[in-house]
């Protein structure tokens, strides 16, 4: 999760530059993201607002080499920790710099102390400034715009294809496996001969230009080879296909938005989204998180708003920091939308990979909803923290740091083991690749149809944080760009 900066704490508002730390921080931007991992051998992720500093700062000069030189990065990244962590006692106080190459290594080496409880799973991490503004800003990102996932066979699937990027160009789409990838017709590797880390290697960096020939079965069963060439793409937060649907069921309309991840333009989505669900008289709604690991707050908070037409005015969510930045504490509340429903039944579909902001927006229905929301699906990956952005202009140095950790209306904050521990319904079902999205035939969406229309279902099983597949392992780099920390799978 993202939000505003702790001179500015309007909630809504975009974060602005902080200056004047007091320290060896210098000039520093906040920004409020509620993310997932940012790496550590597969990590999950979600992500923060757009940086919009006001007043404009000065031009930011040239870097030297002493000023962008590891040692001053990590003393940077020191002092940042140093004052704002949220667990300041699990900062460990025996880690020597100069005994790390690269920045991240230093970071995880002082963080290690909260990872090994559970609390910071890899969410502290450094990333490019100018990166995750063109991520946040438009879903700008790399790559063949394909969620992939193995199964505890060790066969790779797709997930999700994006409608504008290589992959769904190629031929490729939910349900497809792939099972071969080289660089040439005559180098391929069959996938179930690799090993995790032979798989991430072949997949390749999420680079422009980076050239992949792939063999996969199509959903309709025919077998291709096809050369896909990574490019630039961004990312549509809701589907143009299936993102936003009133679907026909026994017990009347229902609507359902798959929301792929919360970036700005997800704001206007939704807002068309609800309007229409409104002017059709949708009451019950599903909102499909079960790829997203998080975003922004403000996102999140246009998404609660819409859902609670009845309830603006009230909580949706505080922000807590640790004891020392008690003062920089947030409360957001739900905002009046012209397209609000005041929803009688939500149905929220999530899976190990549906973290922080998707998290979020459950926890924050939960006091006013109760036994009337439901999580669909898996248990979540478990991540009630979020971010503010440091940042290192002459460097292009962004620091993701955990700061804060949210709480709904009741207080309840702490879902470190999934929503499954503390939502009052739960339902589980399985992720139907053999369905497409916004399907009533997918499992996940018909067992939500189903418990709001009264059927009964099995609980999902709460206890024990959420890995991020289900039955395999979700395909990540080491060092995941910001669209795959916020999009487990994403290459």
């Amino acid at each position: 999760m993202m939000g505003p900066n702790s001179q500015s704490r309007r909630a809504a508002s975009r974060s602005k530059a902080l200056t004047g730390a007091g320290n060896a921080l210098g000039a520093l931007a906040m920004v409020l993201a509620l993310t997932g991992c940012g790496g550590g051998g597969g990590g999950s992720g979600s992500g923060p607002t757009v940086v919009s500093p006001s007043p404009t700062p000065t031009p930011t000069p040239t870097p030297t080499n002493s000023t962008c030189s590891l040692s001053n990065r990590q003393a940077w990244v020191k002092a940042a920790l140093d004052e704002w962590y949220l667990f300041p006692d699990l900062l460990a106080t025996n880690v020597n710099a100069s005994s790390y190459t690269d920045l991240q290594s230093y970071i995880d080496a002082l963080v290690a102390p909260a990872r090994a409880e559970s609390k910071d799973r890899y969410f502290t991490y450094v990333t490019s400034i100018e990166e995750e503004e063109a991520y946040y800003a438009s879903g700008s990102t790399a790559g063949i715009g394909a969620l992939l996932a193995l199964d505890g066979a060790g066969r790779l699937w797709v997930r999700e294809a994006y409608e504008n990027a290589p992959a769904f160009a190629a031929g490729m789409d939910r349900g497809t496996e792939i099972t071969a990838i080289g660089t040439s017709t005559s180098n391929l590797v069959t996938v179930t001969s690799m090993d995790y880390d032979e798989l991430v290697d072949a997949l390749g960096p999420s680079d422009v230009g980076v050239l992949r020939v792939m063999r996969f079965v199509t959903t309709d069963g025919h077998t291709l080879t096809r050369t896909v060439t990574k490019a630039d793409y961004d990312i549509e937060p809701l589907s143009p296909r299936y993102g936003a649907k009133v679907l026909d069921t026994p017990s009347g309309k229902v609507g359902y938005v798959h929301l792929r991840t919360f970036i700005e333009p997800a704001q206007g989505a939704l807002r068309t989204a609800f309007a229409g669900f409104k002017a059709q008289g949708v009451t019950n709604v599903i909102v499909d998180v079960r790829y997203n690991g998080g975003g922004l707050v403000s996102t999140a908070q246009v998404l609660g708003g819409l859902l609670n037409a009845g309830n603006v005015g009230k909580v949706f969510s505080t922000l807590e920091l640790r004891a020392s930045k008690a003062s920089q504490n947030d409360t957001y509340y739900f905002q009046d939308e012209s397209g609000a429903i005041s929803a009688a039944k939500v149905a929220f579909i999530g899976t190990s990979s549906s973290a922080s902001a998707s998290e979020l927006i459950m926890n924050a229905q939960i006091p006013y909803s109760g036994s009337n929301a439901a999580l669909v699906g898996s248990n979540t990956y478990g991540k009630p923290v979020g971010q503010f952005a440091f940042d290192r202009d002459q460097c292009d140095d962004r620091l993701r740091a955990v700061t804060f950790r949210t709480a709904n209306a009741d207080g309840d904050a702490d879902y470190f083991t999934g929503m499954a521990s503390v939502m009052d319904k739960t339902c589980r079902a399985s992720d139907d690749l053999g369905n497409q999205l916004g399907s009533v035939d997918e499992a996940s969406i018909a067992t939500a149809t189903g418990w709001i229309g009264g059927n009964s279902c099995t609980a999902i099983t709460a206890g024990g944080q959420g890995t991020l597949s289900v039955g395999g392992r979700t395909p990540m780099p080491a060092r995941p760009n910001i669209a795959q920390i916020e999009m487990p799978g994403l290459f």
